[in-house]
């Protein structure tokens, strides 16, 4: 993973969310406040338009030149916990002197568990969690028993959408939604579902790379 990458799957995520955008703002408008889908595409913009600042830096300060420009640029809960995703990866052991998929796979996972700290959220509670932590284990377990990077990969692809597609049936716990009690049943979450779109690309994006 380079700081090239980071730039180069931004814009493909831009694009992936830009295609789904009137889905996910439909989600968000039948159980949350109908935000979510441009806090994202103005954290992307934001990430994409840092190029020239990042593109020559050591991974560990383009890390966080993200984190700070997600945190102080993005609205609602959505800057808060990508920007401590980024903050996190960005403390990563070692990581200036080469980031392999496995220290990839190692830093997404610290980060992950920070995010799922800050906001205080598990899997079965209609967020992205129910993405985010399933994919996070799903990484860490292929490297445990030494599978091949496309293989691993795959199976994250199928268990996003797996975690995404769960989010429908679930009660939500957490922001807007919570206060709906039954009525959210029946909804994806928003946040999942752009989640899911996220972890779909950057892992496309490897195996076909």
């Amino acid at each position: 993973m380079s700081v090239d990458f980071l730039i180069e799957t931004a814009k493909k995520i831009q694009v992936v969310i830009n295609d789904n955008s009137s889905e996910i703002e439909k989600l968000d408008q039948e159980i949350g406040d109908g935000d979510h889908i441009f806090n994202v595409q103005r954290g992307i913009k934001l990430v994409i338009e840092l190029e020239p600042i990042i593109k020559d830096l050591i991974m560990s300060k383009a890390l966080n030149q993200i984190a700070m420009k997600v945190l102080s640029g993005i609205g609602g809960s959505s800057g808060a916990l990508f920007g401590t995703l980024f903050m996190t990866m960005a403390k990563g052991n070692a990581i200036d002197e080469g980031v392999d998929y496995k220290k990839a796979i190692e830093i997404f996972a610290e980060g992950v568990e920070a995010v799922k700290q800050r906001g205080k959220a598990d899997v079965g509670e209609k967020t992205m969690m129910d993405v985010l932590i399933p994919v996070s284990n799903c990484l860490k377990k292929g490297v445990e028993d030494d599978k091949d990077l496309k293989e691993i990969l795959k199976e994250a692809v199928e268990v996003a959408e797996k975690g995404m597609f769960s989010t429908k049936d679930l009660l939500a716990t957490k922001g807007r939604a919570s206060f709906l009690g039954e009525r959210a049943k029946g909804h994806i979450d928003p946040g999942a579902r752009s989640s899911q779109l996220m972890i779909k690309t950057v892992c496309e994006s490897v195996i076909n790379s």
